[in-house]
């Protein structure tokens, strides 16, 4: 084995002993790829083995992925720069633990601080309604997209997490459908509305065996290849519903998935079942949207601060006009 390909070398050793200890597809495809961009780095400074790896080393990449670029000339989110930094953590602790060096070049890299970010937006239920009513439901495909957004809209489910249904994942009768290894390879079993139930039914009855390919396939949603989604696919087509909808907001599939946990948590849900629903293992990720939900506490606003006082026990005609009076601030 040529020292060229030691680096390369080592991180195949540890992607098969995630595969060992069995960490989900998902994990394993972002950490090869986040080490292939750590890898790149390393060559292009002619640096070709694990023990030519010093914290200095580690130092300078956390420092390239802060000054990064993008194509559109905009930086690397701190979340990506984190995550990128937290694969090379673990990499290089697993060498560690192997005895396959001595010292561990990240055990003192300290990753950015990752915020609280606020989901910049959700929709209300009209606006979901108006995306939904774009699917042509003369179509097999369009069919398809309304159960699919009906999905996301009743319970949260993540996009990988719809990707990777199976036709005996739904429950008609318990109203229920099982997610099998979800985000941390955990089952749970949430509920759907039955309005999206009737159109999962109407698109396995009229659309989905125009779609099957093999017979034996239990896949719950196909392309118009037959073949199961890919996330790329997934994410592009529901934003262009988005967009077409002209509600002025963005996003894809998250959309949905903050919007359900919102507008329940505005109608009286408990955090703790919305934490299950969307299969939160810390119920501080969910809390998140205690700060989208503006609706309870402007309507506690409303009947507590002084100024709504104010505008109850006034002429609103009055107020109008008080707020219109150019002179106001004048003795």
């Amino acid at each position: 084995m040529s020292e060229e390909a030691d680096i390369q070398r080592r991180i195949d050793e540890y992607l098969t002993w995630m595969e060992v200890v069995s960490l989900s597809d998902r994990t394993i495809q972002v950490r090869r790829k986040y080490l292939k961009y750590f890898r790149e780095w390393c060559e292009n400074r002619g640096l070709y083995t694990i023990d030519e790896i010093s914290r200095p080393v580690v130092e300078r990449f956390q420092k390239s992925l802060f000054h990064y670029k993008k194509k559109d000339g905009t930086p690397l989110a701190v979340c990506s720069q984190y995550s990128r930094l937290s694969a090379l953590k673990a990499f290089f602790k697993y060498l560690a633990q192997q005895r396959i060096i001595m010292y561990n070049p990240s055990s003192e890299l300290q990753l950015p601080k990752l915020g609280k970010p606020i989901p910049k937006q959700t929709m209300s239920h009209d606006e979901v309604q108006q995306v939904m009513i774009l699917c042509d439901l003369s179509d097999p495909l369009g069919i398809r997209d309304r159960a699919m957004m009906e999905l996301f809209y009743s319970n949260g489910i993540r996009r990988a997490e719809l990707i990777e249904l199976n036709i005996y994942d739904i429950d008609f009768v318990r109203g229920t459908l099982m997610i099998r290894e979800g985000k941390g390879k955990k089952d749970r079993m949430v509920p759907v509305g039955e309005s999206t139930l009737i159109w999962l039914q109407k698109y396995l009855n009229d659309a989905r065996p125009k779609l099957q390919v093999r017979a034996d396939d239990i896949t719950l949603f196909y392309t118009q290849q037959g073949e199961r989604l890919s996330e790329t696919y997934l994410s592009a087509h529901i934003s262009k519903y988005i967009s077409k909808a002209n509600i002025h907001k963005h996003g894809s599939c998250h959309l949905f998935r903050h919007t359900a946990a919102t507008l329940m948590l505005e109608n009286g849900a408990d955090i703790r079942y919305i934490q299950e629903m969307l299969g939160h293992s810390s119920i501080k990720t969910t809390e998140i949207y205690t700060r989208v939900s503006i609706k309870q506490l402007k309507n506690v606003h409303n009947l507590t601060h002084p100024t709504n006082q104010l505008a109850v026990g006034s002429n609103k005609k009055d107020l109008s006009e008080l707020g219109n009076d150019q002179n106001l601030d004048e003795p």
